[in-house]
């Protein structure tokens, strides 16, 4: 007979969400070194910017911090899309940004050492 076991509590939810969380308040107090907690140090981030590729290194969303900085009007939500005991997926539903731009954004987070942190960042910019 098979185990039918949860492996994932709700703890192991809240600890994924508090990661992105930590993104959204790096954002939203234009904190670039908040940023840097959320993100794996060779993390990417990929996503269409009008007509424009961005691609490459999550230096990129430092940059665009720097340049828009804090985006004290931000709303999000950030929903699990799927976890495994070492890896998530977590959307963000994001409106007005520092940029006043609106998101959504799909976070790849991989469990290091025990440290939850994001590797990857793939987003869509919506037209207004």
């Amino acid at each position: 007979m098979s185990t039918n076991k949860n492996s994932n509590t709700v703890q192991d939810y809240e600890d994924v969400l508090a990661i992105v969380a930590g993104y959204v308040d790096g954002l939203k107090t234009g904190n670039i070194e908040q940023l840097k907690k959320a993100f794996h140090q060779d993390a990417v981030m990929y996503g269409h910017l009008e007509h424009d590729l961005s691609q490459g290194s999550i230096e990129n969303l430092y940059a665009y911090v720097q340049e828009f900085g804090a985006a004290p009007n931000i709303q999000t939500n950030l929903t699990v899309l799927h976890k495994t005991s070492t890896t998530a997926v977590v959307r963000v539903e994001m409106e007005h940004d520092a940029a006043d731009e609106d998101f959504t954004d799909y976070h790849s987070l991989i469990k290091i050492n025990g440290e939850w942190k994001i590797v990857s960042k793939l987003f869509h910019l919506y037209t207004k």
